[in-house]
């Protein structure tokens, strides 16, 4: 837990968030390693279009970030669904912890004063009140904390 608390904000809420998604369908996936693994790198994936981003900083990231605006293209479930469906026909396995990690991400940023296009090009935003990096962030991150933890020792006693 030590390690989230010296990740930037929002990328460790990201993370959480991801994390209790993944733990509801863990005890029906025949692969959880790789089911876990691809939901939460998928549900910090859209913030590759940031340049103060972790992603957005790698030598993978850093051509995205300067190429596209942040909030745009790579958060829309339009992005979202097309690379779900090409997991889908390419790579099935990969598909739906994909498109729960990334349309989490979406989903909670769609909270924030900035929101995100998520049918873009369609200009509409959808955004809430939620302040990056502030308490009610906070309260939600500590939150989620708790449900992974509980969710966790239930999966344990339950089901391993």
């Amino acid at each position: 837990m030590f390690l989230f608390i010296l990740l930037e904000m929002l990328r460790r809420t990201h993370l959480v968030i991801g994390l209790a998604v993944a733990l509801q369908f863990l005890p029906h996936i025949e692969s959880k390693a790789l089911f876990l693994i691809v939901v939460l790198v998928s549900s910090i994936l859209p913030d590759i279009d940031s340049p103060s981003s972790f992603l957005g900083k790698t030598w993978f990231g850093k051509p995205i970030s300067d190429l596209s605006t942040h909030r745009g293209i790579f958060h829309s479930y339009t992005f979202c669904i097309l690379v779900s469906l090409l997991f889908a026909f390419f790579y099935p396995i990969l598909a739906f912890p994909f498109f729960l990690g990334y349309g989490f991400h979406l989903f909670a940023d769609s909270f924030t004063p900035r929101g995100i296009k998520p049918f873009w090009p369609i200009k509409q935003v959808s955004s809430g009140k939620v302040t990056t990096g502030g308490r009610i962030e906070d309260v939600l991150f500590w939150t989620f904390v708790f449900i992974n933890i509980t969710l966790i020792v239930v999966l344990f006693v339950y089901y391993f």
